[in-house]
């Protein structure tokens, strides 16, 4: 999963990467304003011991309406709803906030500048987390409603927007998505193929050999795991293994596919067999 997260986090530290994640994915306002030009990486000297220790994240800013505003991007392999992300992003928003006054990024009085937390969530179950912090409070008295916090986060859950995508998109973002939610060897090589032309310009040269690295390391390793991953130093090369090796892993995939589905349903056996036995319990002691 480490490995997965340091894969996402070296993707996103390009500009191109967020600007197609934002426009590509994101459908509201603001993001129209937007001066990708003016994209900054946010350096991790900039904010505190307490904020560096979320060293998987993400935080860049863009000038908006004549002044900054930060994105905060969190990036965690997640197979699992977290129920408290709300939580969660609420003491990393407030963190941010801390060390741009702490660092005189935003002066003493001064009006605090827009962030918008952003989780990238995949995982096979589609989200249902409260997307607001406000969402996971109980009832208050009469008169403390106005103490009642609001922090609400963008989530962007990369199942939902892989299907939903025309397969056609020219967005990088959009391209991450599909192989990572890729059914077969020929789906992956389809993008792989398309996302070697969109970066053929000499200066997209970083990215693909950041997308390169992903796909070698992180990807391929967990879809065929144990299959010895050739030498590759570019995408048209990964993509040229692919078409030779494609029959081969295809049956290797789909063998993945049929372990990985008897061990859900052992997991799920058992999940049930625990279930049966605390009701049994419980009958038993009434």
């Amino acid at each position: 999963m480490a490995q997965h997260d340091q894969g996402y986090k070296l993707l996103f530290s390009h500009p191109r990467m967020i600007q197609d994640l934002l426009t590509g994915f994101v459908a509201e306002e603001w993001v129209a304003q937007l001066d990708f030009s003016t994209l900054q990486k946010v350096s991790t000297s900039f904010v505190s011991d307490d904020l560096r220790e979320r060293e998987d994240d993400v935080i860049w800013r863009v000038r908006w309406s004549g002044q900054w505003l930060y994105v905060y991007m969190l990036i965690e392999f997640q197979r699992t709803v977290d129920p408290m992300m709300a939580v969660r992003l609420s003491t990393y928003r407030g963190l941010l906030y801390q060390d741009l006054v702490r660092s005189g990024a935003v002066a003493v009085g001064a009006h605090l500048p827009p962030v918008v937390p952003i989780v990238l969530y995949n995982g096979t179950q589609r989200w249902t987390a409260p997307l607001d912090l406000a969402d996971l409070l109980g009832p208050h008295p009469g008169g403390l409603e106005r103490y009642r916090p609001v922090a609400r986060y963008l989530l962007l859950d990369e199942g939902a927007l892989a299907a939903a995508a025309p397969a056609n998109l020219r967005n990088l973002a959009s391209a991450l998505f599909r192989m990572e939610n890729s059914r077969t060897p020929e789906d992956l090589r389809d993008v792989l193929f398309a996302l070697a032309q969109w970066l053929r310009d000499p200066a997209q040269a970083d990215l693909r050999r950041s997308f390169t690295v992903w796909i070698k390391r992180v990807l391929l390793p967990a879809r065929m795991p144990g299959i010895d991953v050739p030498h590759v130093n570019d995408l048209e090369e990964v993509s040229a293994m692919l078409a030779e090796r494609v029959t081969e892993w295809t049956r290797d995939w789909k063998q993945q596919g049929i372990e990985e589905g008897r061990r859900e349903g052992r997991r799920e056996g058992r999940r049930e067999g625990r279930q049966e036995g605390r009701q049994e319990g419980l009958q038993e002691g009434r």
